[in-house]
C-alpha cells in the first residue's frame, strides 16, 4: 500500500516538472537508466529535482553526482548537520521547495526538531546552531562567519551542490513538494513518508562517480582537494556540466554571465528585470535570449518565465535538452562563484594537509 501511494505520488509530482519533459522511469536508457537506478536505490525513488535533468543525461548524472556524493554518502559530518546545510543554504536561496524536503529530512533524523529554528538559526543545539549560521552566510563574499569544525570539504560540498540545485528547481518545480490536490490533512505524513524514503539509505562512496568523466578541479573549488572523494564529484559534475553545455552556451553569452558574475555580491538581482535587459542589449540578437535565460538562471532564478525559455527555444531552435543544458551551466556558473568565495573560509584553501 505504501510503495503504491509513493509511486503514484512520484508521477504526479514528475507531472509537476515545468518548461521541459523528464524522461519517465520505466522508459529510461543508457546513462539516464544509470542515474535513475541508482536514485532509487539510494534516495528512495527518482526525486524531481534529478529528474528534470534527465532531457540532458551528463547534466543529469553530474547533479546526482553532486547530491549523491555530497549530501547522501556518510562522512565526517553527521546526515542530519549535511541535511542541515542544505535546508539552510535553500533558505537563504528562498527555495521552498528544497526548504521542505530537507527540513522534513533533518526532522525524519532528529523528531523534534524545530522547522523554524532551522530557518532563522534559533536552534538549541550548539553545534547544528553553529552550522546553521555558517550555512546561511555561506552564499556571501567576505561574510567573515567562521565555517563549523570537521572537513571543511563536505559542508562546502553541499552548499555548492545547493547553490547550484536551488536555481534549478525555482526555474523547473513548483513551490511544494507535495504531489498536486494532496489534502492539507495529510501533507505532513506525506512528507514524513517521503523523508524516511529520502534518510534511510547508507549509500557507498564513490558509486557515482564512474558516471562522470575524469577532470581537474576547478581552482575556485580548490578547498575539496583535501577530501579525494567530493573533489572527483565536483570536478567531474562541473566537466559534465561543461560537456553538455558546449555546443548551446556561445562564448559571447558565457563572457557575458561571467563578467556579471565577477561584480555580484551574492543577492538575488532585481525585482525588476531592466538590469538584464540593459546587460543583453550589446549581444547580438540571435544570442539575446540565451544570454537573458542564462543571466537570469544564474542571479534571479525567481524571474524566469515561460517566456524566457520559448525566446530561447525560438532563437537557437533548442529542445528540451539545450533548455537544460543552458541553465544547468547558469547555475554551475552561480555555485563555482559562491564555491571561490568560500576558499577564504577553508583551514586549507588549496587542499594541502
Amino acid at each position: 500500500m505504501k510503495n503504491a501511494i509513493m509511486a503514484n505520488g512520484l508521477r504526479r509530482s514528475l507531472a509537476q516538472i515545468r518548461y521541459v519533459s523528464p524522461v519517465m522511469p520505466g522508459t529510461a536508457r543508457g546513462l539516464v537508466a544509470s542515474v535513475y537506478a541508482q536514485a532509487e536505490s539510494d534516495f528512495g525513488m527518482v526525486a524531481p529535482p534529478v529528474a528534470l535533468h534527465s532531457p540532458a543525461p551528463s547534466a543529469l548524472a553530474a547533479s546526482w553526482a553532486m547530491l549523491r556524493e555530497t549530501l547522501l554518502v556518510t562522512g565526517q559530518a553527521d546526515r542530519v548537520e549535511k541535511e542541515l546545510v542544505a535546508a539552510t543554504v535553500s533558505a537563504a536561496n528562498t527555495c521552498p521547495y528544497c526548504v521542505a524536503v530537507h527540513t522534513a529530512a533533518a526532522q525524519d533524523l532528529i523528531p523534534g526538531l524545530d522547522v523554524a529554528g532551522i530557518a532563522s538559526g534559533n536552534l538549541v543545539d550548539p553545534r547544528l546552531k553553529e552550522i546553521a549560521d555558517w550555512a546561511r552566510s555561506s552564499g556571501l563574499p567576505g561574510s567573515g562567519q567562521s565555517p563549523p569544525p570537521g572537513n571543511f570539504a563536505e559542508f562546502a560540498g553541499v552548499a555548492v551542490t545547493f547553490q547550484y540545485l536551488n536555481r534549478m528547481v525555482t526555474i523547473f518545480l513548483p513551490e511544494s513538494p507535495l504531489p498536486p490536490m494532496t489534502p492539507k490533512a495529510v501533507g505532513g505524513w506525506v512528507m514524513g513518508m517521503l523523508a524516511s524514503a529520502m534518510t534511510s539509505g547508507s549509500p557507498a562512496p564513490g558509486a557515482a562517480l564512474d558516471m562522470l568523466p575524469d577532470a581537474r578541479l576547478p581552482e575556485e573549488l580548490s578547498w575539496a582537494a583535501g577530501d579525494s572523494r567530493i573533489a572527483a564529484a565536483l570536478a567531474g559534475a562541473a566537466a559534465a556540466i561543461e560537456d553538455s553545455a558546449a555546443e548551446v552556451v556561445m562564448p559571447p553569452v558565457r563572457e557575458l554571465v561571467a563578467g556579471r558574475l565577477r561584480g555580484w555580491d551574492g543577492r538575488p538581482l532585481g525585482p525588476g528585470r531592466a538590469w538584464a535587459e540593459e546587460a543583453v542589449a550589446g549581444l547580438d540578437a540571435a544570442d539575446q535570449p540565451a544570454g537573458r535565460l542564462a543571466l537570469l538562471t544564474a542571479l534571479a532564478p525567481y524571474q524566469v518565465g515561460k517566456a524566457d525559455v520559448g525566446d530561447f527555444r525560438s532563437a537557437a531552435n533548442a529542445g528540451d535538452e539545450a533548455v537544460v543544458s543552458l541553465t544547468s551551466w547558469a547555475s554551475m556558473a552561480a555555485a563555482r562563484t559562491v564555491g571561490s568565495w568560500l576558499r577564504e573560509q577553508s583551514p586549507d584553501p588549496a587542499g594541502q594537509s
